[in-house]
């Protein structure tokens, strides 16, 4: 299996960890109407890592085909440095968030080291997509985009909720 893949899915896991025990459980983030910008931003980066699980699990991105999945990384790239700015200039964040974030940031260094050294590999060959299987990894990838985009959702209703009655 590629490294990338492993990357990927412990991504997955330690921010599944930093939305459960920091955003709900501690921050209450979807009630505080001081957190919409920061609800929506977190529905983008949701939407673009379903995106990024979904497209990994069972595909390779061949030829020019690997812009798609340059495009997902960089704008999870602005998504989250807009985030921590806004996240500043919100909330004090639990020592717990500030320690899951360190960690989320050292893997996705990790994470776009090995992708895109894949990519390079991909964009070499003739344009087009390549199914993969990666066995379990492939199952739980499409899980994790299921999930994903269920969390996107959810944190987009809450910003729009939250925007609603701030402006009530």
């Amino acid at each position: 299996m590629p490294p990338y893949v492993y990357a990927l899915i412990l991504h997955g896991v330690i921010g599944f960890l930093d939305v459960l025990i920091n955003h709900e459980w501690l921050s209450k983030l979807p009630a505080r109407p001081e957190c919409v910008s920061e609800e929506r931003l977190h529905s983008a980066r949701e939407f673009l890592f379903a995106a990024l699980f979904a497209s990994l699990a069972w595909f390779e991105w061949h030829g020019a085909a690997v812009w798609w999945i340059v495009a997902l990384f960089g704008a999870e790239l602005l998504v989250s440095v807009r985030d921590v700015v806004v996240e500043g200039d919100v909330r004090q964040l639990p020592a717990s968030e500030r320690f899951l974030h360190l960690f989320l940031f050292m893997n996705l260094g990790i994470l776009y080291t090995l992708t895109g050294q894949a990519l390079l590999a991909w964009h070499a060959l003739p344009t087009g997509l390549a199914p993969v299987d990666h066995g379990w990894a492939s199952w739980l990838l499409s899980a994790m985009a299921l999930g994903a985009l269920g969390w996107a959702v959810r944190d987009g209703l809450a910003a729009v909720r939250l925007r609603h009655a701030a402006a009530a």
